[in-house]
């Protein structure tokens, strides 16, 4: 479906296909189940970030009620505030401007 898109479009759709593989049937993760899928899937992003407040705030919520659950909406905001926090995306950066 996503043949002619964009990379930015394909980035999102994998990210929706891997929290739809591990989403119960009403598309919906309890928060330990999200904790540990952005600790497997996105742990290079993850990686470094445990001494950061706002990270150990966003962990922390997850392990609050761990049982409950969480949206797909949720989980992006997390993931796009994991991302935008660490320190690979920096790297990322470096990279892109001294090419």
């Amino acid at each position: 479906a996503l043949r002619k898109g964009s990379d930015l479009e394909k980035a999102f759709a994998t990210a929706a296909l891997v929290y739809n593989s591990y989403a119960d049937p009403e598309s919906k993760l309890s928060k330990a189940e999200t904790k540990s899928l952005l600790q497997s899937q996105f742990g290079h992003f993850m990686q470094g970030q445990e001494n950061k407040p706002k990270y150990q705030e966003i962990i922390s919520s997850l392990d609050e009620e761990s049982e409950n659950k969480i949206n797909f909406e949720d989980f992006m905001i997390l993931l796009v505030s994991l991302t935008l926090m660490s320190d690979l995306l920096q790297e990322i950066k470096n990279l892109k401007t001294t090419k």
